[in-house]
C-alpha cells in the first residue's frame, strides 16, 4: 500500500514477519534475469510476472530482443499491456548510445535514432529513458581525448534527445557506467553542461567502483542530480593480487571486482541510500543483480537486505 506522507510516499512492506514503511517504491531491473533469459528458462514476459511475485513495484527493461516477425513497436505494445495485466508498473527503459562514435561517428544521425527510441519509450509508458553519453574514443583516435575535449558534443546530444522527450512527457538520463563516462565529476559536468531541467543521472551506488571511486563519497557529489537510482554491490579484490578467475572482472585501475548480492559486498548501500534521503529523493530505488549465484536465490536476498535498509532510513 502507498500513501502520501510530506514530500515522501511510504510503501507498507513486509521484512522478517515485521509489518514496515519505505519511502521509495522497489523496482528491478530486467538485466537481473539475464542468466536465465539466456539459457531459455524464462522469457523477457516472464521477468514481468515474476518481479510482480517477488514483491517489486516496478520492473526496467535494460533494452528488449524482438522477436522475428514484430517491430519494436508492436513489442512495447505487448510489454506494456503485460505490466499493466500483472498490475506492476513500467520504470526506465534503458538503450544504448555512443555520442561519439554511434552511427558511423555522425552525431546527427545518433541523435535522431535516440530520437526513435524516445517513441518506444513513450509507447511502453516509461516515464525515463536512461542512455548512454559515450564510451571513450577509439584506438587511433588523433586529437585531444580527455572527458573534457568530448564534453561539449556530448552535452550537445543529450539536450538534443532531452528536448524531444519532453515534448512526450519523458525525463531522459545518463547513468555512470562505462569508465569513460563514469566518475561523479564527469557526471556533474555533464548535467551541468546540459542544464536542463529534464535531463538528470541514473544514480548506480555500486558502478563507481568500476572507476575506482568510494561509492558514498561519489554519490554524495551527484545525489541532487538523480532522476533515477540503482542498487548494486560488488567483492572487491585488489589488482596487486592474482587474478581471482572467472566471474570477476577488472576496474579502470586494474582492481578485481565480482557481482555480489546486495548487502553481501563492499558498497555501503545504507550509507548511499542516506545520502539520497538527505537530498530529498523519493523515486524508485531499483536492484541490479549481477553475481554468480542462482539469480531467483540472489534477487531474493538481495531484497530482503534492500527492504531493511530503506525501512531502517522511514
Amino acid at each position: 500500500m502507498l500513501w502520501k506522507g510530506g514530500r515522501h510516499y511510504f510503501r507498507s512492506c513486509t521484512v522478517n514477519g515485521n509489518m514496515c514503511h519505505i519511502f521509495m517504491k522497489l523496482g528491478i531491473s530486467s538485466y537481473c534475469y539475464h542468466q536465465l533469459i539466456v539459457s531459455g528458462a524464462m522469457t523477457q514476459f516472464d521477468t514481468i510476472r515474476k518481479a510482480k511475485e517477488m514483491g517489486f513495484d516496478v520492473i526496467e527493461f535494460s533494452g528488449f530482443d524482438v522477436p522475428e516477425g514484430q517491430s519494436k513497436e508492436s513489442f512495447a505494445e505487448r510489454v506494456r499491456e503485460e505490466c499493466a495485466r500483472v498490475g506492476i508498473e513500467f520504470g526506465n527503459y534503458t538503450i544504448n548510445a555512443d555520442f561519439i562514435n554511434g552511427s558511423g561517428g555522425n552525431l546527427e544521425a545518433e541523435i535522431e535514432r535516440l530520437k526513435e527510441e524516445v517513441k518506444i519509450a513513450k509507447i511502453l509508458g516509461a516515464k525515463g529513458m536512461r542512455h548512454d553519453a559515450a564510451w571513450g574514443f577509439k584506438p587511433g583516435y588523433k586529437g585531444p581525448r580527455g572527458f573534457d575535449d568530448a564534453l561539449p558534443v556530448l552535452a550537445k546530444g543529450c539536450k538534443a534527445v532531452t528536448g524531444f522527450a519532453k515534448e512526450l512527457g519523458i525525463r531522459t538520463m545518463v547513468e555512470n557506467h562505462g569508465y569513460f563516462c563514469q566518475d561523479s565529476d564527469r557526471m556533474e559536468k555533464l548535467v551541468n553542461n546540459v542544464n536542463d531541467e529534464n535531463f538528470g543521472l541514473l544514480v548506480d551506488i555500486g558502478n563507481f567502483l568500476c572507476a575506482d571511486e568510494d561509492p558514498a563519497k561519489a554519490v554524495g557529489k551527484v545525489a541532487q542530480y538523480a532522476f533515477h537510482v540503482h542498487v548494486k554491490d560488488f567483492h572487491v579484490k585488489p589488482g596487486s593480487g592474482i587474478n581471482p578467475g572467472t566471474g570477476w572482472f577488472r576496474t579502470r585501475a586494474g582492481n578485481y571486482l565480482r557481482g555480489a548480492i546486495i548487502g553481501h559486498g563492499e558498497v555501503p548501500v545504507l550509507q548511499c541510500l542516506e545520502l539520497l534521503k538527505k537530498t530529498g529523493y523519493n523515486g524508485t530505488v531499483s536492484m541490479e543483480f549481477e553475481g554468480l549465484e542462482d539469480p531467483i536465490k540472489g534477487i531474493s536476498i538481495g531484497l530482503e537486505n534492500l527492504k531493511r535498509f530503506m525501512a531502517s532510513l522511514s
